[in-house]
């Protein structure tokens, strides 16, 4: 007993967050018995908010956010795995990357995680509630309106999913947010994101501003009162038989000007090691078994992982066992847009979603909103030096 190797995990509470890690955890410990990996949950909020420094001292494996990636490489609190794992196995990575997943963690010349789950705002519906209503799913803005007009349409309006939103509607006008030293967006892209976030925004229930994605999708399920999401990040859970009450039917997003779908903002979760860990090649070797093709084909995806592996996404079993989720949302996750990852970045995200819903819900001026959000922004890249 002496012998044994004990890894310590961290990830977030949800089923496709924790169950995949235990299960592969399991898997890896019986090709590896002198292994024993333990993984610990933690809330979706804390995910996004919490210093992985101070998680890296306490655990061997982070499941983590990719915004994360310049403030890993500002600490070393994380190792390069691109001076651990052999050029093959990251070029396959490289490869087969789902939209911009392994890119957003590279940073710095390194690579800090592996991409083991993708994801992206992407819409979702009920199809016996839009039937029941006489809609068919909207194409336009126009469409989503009118739909939102009967009560039948919600979005996840805590503040970080608000403020990726925003950026969506930017993208989607045709302009990537946080491009200038000085300026989140330029003033007549950031003033048209704002009105037509804020037309949507006003025909949508009020609880909505207290709903996460999961939550979004609680509600979807356990009551007949949505029949419509236009943008929140994917769960392929919900579009499993058996998993909810009712089944969603995951789709690309509608379209602002007839010709280009939305353009939402990238997520998914990475496998990162602890620069801190004891035992820095087996835990390596773990985090190789979890983003391999083969596990996340299989292992992973069948214990609610939602892969980050590009064959996973074209797999005609993951999709037969998944309402085609992945194949109806992966153009979504290609085009989707990379948010930026410099480590003062996590700031600005902490708290620019605050503003940006505080409008959403009560109005006010679109210029004084951007002004508050451009002090934010360079308060936020000011701290890169710090």
């Amino acid at each position: 007993m002496s012998d044994k190797i004990v890894l310590k995990g961290i990830t977030w509470n949800h089923s496709r967050g924790f169950v995949p890690m235990v299960a592969t955890a399991q898997r890896f410990s019986e090709l590896n018995p002198q292994v024993e990996i333990t993984w610990e949950k933690r809330s979706l909020q804390a995910f996004a908010d919490f210093s992985i420094q101070q998680l890296a001292k306490r655990f061997d494996l982070l499941v983590i956010d990719h915004p994360w990636a310049g403030f890993a490489a500002k600490t070393a609190s994380i190792l390069p795995l691109d001076q651990y794992l052999s050029k093959p196995y990251l070029e396959d990575q490289r490869n087969n990357t789902v939209g911009h997943s392994f890119e957003s963690y590279a940073y710095d010349g390194h690579q800090w995680a592996l991409p083991i789950d993708a994801a992206t705002p992407v819409a979702s519906s009920r199809p016996d509630l839009l039937e029941k209503n006489g809609f068919k799913l909207p194409e336009s803005f126009d469409d989503l309106l009118q739909l939102a007009d009967k009560g039948l349409v919600a979005f996840a309006g805590i503040p970080i999913d608000v403020l990726m939103n925003f950026y969506t509607f930017c993208c989607s006008l045709g302009e990537d947010p946080c491009q200038m030293e000085d300026l989140i967006v330029s003033r007549d892209t950031g003033i048209k994101a704002l009105q037509m976030y804020r037309e949507l925004a006003s025909k949508i229930h009020p609880d909505n501003f207290k709903r996460n994605p999961i939550q979004v999708y609680e509600a979807m399920t356990l009551t007949d009162s949505i029949a419509y999401c236009p943008f929140a990040y994917g769960y392929s859970n919900y579009s499993r038989p058996g998993y909810a009450r009712k089944l969603l039917h995951f789709h690309d997003m509608i379209s602002l000007d007839g010709e280009n779908n939305l353009r939402s903002t990238l997520g998914g979760t990475g496998l990162a090691v602890s620069s801190s860990s004891a035992h820095i090649e087996m835990a390596v070797k773990y985090a190789d078994y979890v983003a391999s093709s083969a596990c996340q084909q299989t292992v992973f995806f069948e214990n609610g992982g939602q892969p980050g592996h590009l064959s996973a996404w074209e797999d005609a079993e993951v999709n037969r066992k998944s309402s085609d989720f992945f194949a109806n949302t992966l153009p979504a996750l290609q085009r989707a847009f990379l948010r930026p990852r410099y480590h003062g970045h996590m700031f600005f995200q902490d708290h620019a979603g605050d503003i940006v819903r505080d409008y959403l819900m009560n109005g006010g001026a679109e210029l004084k909103v951007l002004e508050r959000m451009n002090n934010l922004y360079i308060e936020s890249r000011s701290l890169v030096l710090s």
